[in-house]
């Protein structure tokens, strides 16, 4: 069943992992652009730094699932640990960046988290075999990119408004 047969993911995740990684340097250049800027509204560093985070939690399980050679309860049990330390970075991150006075958009903040609990989900799934295995990790993968050119875009232009 493709949910949990690992080598039936690696083209999707091979894909994953260069978007990832290419947006990964596209906030960077979009943080170094407008540092000036990022720097004088102190949320906007933790949002760049969550930014970051989102495209580096995509990178770090698609490249852990591309490892060969792993069975489905050891990376099941990875991918669930990056999804517990993730979601808390991201919880630390916006909770340290949470301002009355410029909100940030609830959905952002709730498909951030959400980004980061599907790889907590896939990683119990895929290592206990039920429940949709590998088809959580590609959704958790899917809205950390979506979540990451959301935030690109403020760090990039909505900045200079």
């Amino acid at each position: 069943m493709y949910p949990y047969q690992i080598a039936s993911w690696t083209g999707f995740l091979s894909v994953a992992a260069g978007v990832a990684a290419t947006l990964t340097g596209l906030i960077f250049v979009a943080v170094s652009i407008n540092l000036s800027r990022v720097l004088e509204f102190p949320p906007l560093a933790d949002r760049a730094a969550e930014s970051i985070l989102q495209m580096f939690g995509a990178l770090i399980v698609s490249m852990c699932v591309l490892l060969p050679g792993q069975s489905r309860l050891v990376l099941g049990v990875e991918l669930a640990i990056a999804g517990l330390i993730f979601w808390v970075l991201q919880t630390l991150l916006q909770y340290r960046s949470y301002n009355r006075e410029y909100p940030r958009p609830i959905i952002s903040i709730a498909l951030s988290q959400l980004s980061a609990v599907t790889l907590l989900v896939a990683g119990i799934s895929l290592a206990i075999g039920t429940f949709g295995g590998l088809y959580w990790l590609a959704a958790g993968v899917i809205l950390s990119v979506t979540v990451g050119v959301s935030n690109a875009w403020v760090l990039l232009v909505e900045i200079l408004r």
